[in-house]
């Protein structure tokens, strides 16, 4: 068939099928046509958008099954968007849908293997059901997320991925030694700081990579580490907290952030308002 006559062939109804908001895509792809730039990208932005934007409404109605939803066809629409990701996940986390999430995830990472950014929430959702999971289980889904973070930074060492997998190797107790591993990847997420323009939330990083030092029996390089944290950002309740204390007092506070009966903070709202 020509592509003329292709064209007299489609539809309403065709275009319809192709997704609202991404009826250029869809005509793109099914004519078998090159894509010129911006065809495909930006039909899908807008759906993830619209999407997007249907969701938070439906999350501040305290509509969670709409709201879950259409943040999964946002993410779907834009997997590496970090905004969208965090903000379906909460809304996962009212509904209590971890399982609906994982499958969710498990799906769109099968559908685009490449996106770092996917796989680091993959990972997320695995933390975020953990509260809600037994002792045994909880080990399981700490060792599934590592997995997802572990791709996640084979595909793009992002400051964000690489704080993440070493703060959540801290969460392990000490004879499962992934306190060195902490401080292999701490390093990397400070030393990607470096060359970033300086935002708040890289303060996390020197936290947490005193915390691994700590924890590898190595306090003199652990309050360097603060201390040397505190001076780019003394604001940073984290490091001043941190430095505020001494001995026992020091390691109450420590364990108490990395008690893994508690729920882990995994919101990014930062990343996006921090700039």
């Amino acid at each position: 068939m020509t592509v003329a006559a292709r064209l007299a062939s489609v539809s309403e109804a065709a275009l319809r099928a192709a997704g609202r908001g991404c009826a250029v895509a869809g005509l793109v792809l099914w004519l078998g046509l090159p894509a010129p730039p911006g065809a495909v990208a930006a039909p899908l932005a807008a759906a993830g958008t619209e999407a997007f934007t249907a969701g938070q409404k439906a999350l501040a109605a305290g509509d969670l099954p709409s709201a879950v939803a259409r943040m999964e066809a946002a993410v779907a629409a834009d997997p590496d968007n970090l905004r969208y990701a965090s903000e379906y996940r909460h809304a996962v986390i009212r509904a209590g849908a971890y399982d609906r999430a994982l499958d969710f995830y498990a799906k769109l990472v099968a559908d685009h293997p490449d996106s770092a950014f996917a796989w680091l929430n993959y990972g997320y959702v695995y933390v975020d059901k953990m509260p809600v999971a037994g002792a045994i289980t909880q080990v399981i889904l700490a060792n599934d997320a590592l997995t997802r973070f572990s791709r996640s930074v084979e595909l793009k060492a992002s400051w964000i991925a690489l704080y993440t997998r070493g703060n959540s190797y801290l969460y392990w107790p000490k004879i499962f030694g992934r306190a060195p591993l902490a401080v292999a990847d701490l390093e990397r997420a400070v030393a990607v700081s470096k060359t970033e323009p300086k935002h708040a939330h890289h303060a996390h990083a020197w936290a947490a990579l005193g915390d691994a030092y700590w924890q590898s029996e190595q306090p003199a390089r652990a309050r360097a580490t603060w201390e040397e944290g505190a001076k780019l950002f003394p604001d940073d309740p984290g490091l001043k907290a941190r430095l505020a204390r001494q001995g026992e007092e020091l390691d109450a506070y420590i364990a108490d952030q990395l008690d893994r009966t508690k729920r882990v903070n995994t919101d990014l709202r930062e990343l996006w308002e921090d700039r």
